[in-house]
């Protein structure tokens, strides 16, 4: 699984670091660092971050650059 995140579109919410822990984190205050290769152990916690952000600013796909969710 791989994750874009489509960082003109994120507002820093930080549901996904709340969520996911061991793939996104908050870079102080409004700025998100991610893994963009998702651990196979982290898959559920990343879809339900997916779900959770407010404004879709999470794309994953089973290969880079599909854009599916």
């Amino acid at each position: 699984m791989h994750i874009v995140v489509d960082l003109n579109r994120c507002q820093g919410y930080a549901q996904c670091a709340f969520l996911a822990p061991g793939v996104f984190t908050m870079h102080g205050e409004e700025s998100l660092l991610y893994t963009p290769v998702v651990p196979e152990e982290q898959r559920e916690r990343v879809r339900r971050a997916v779900a959770a952000c407010p404004v879709q600013a999470i794309l994953v796909g089973e290969e880079a650059g599909t854009g599916a969710r």
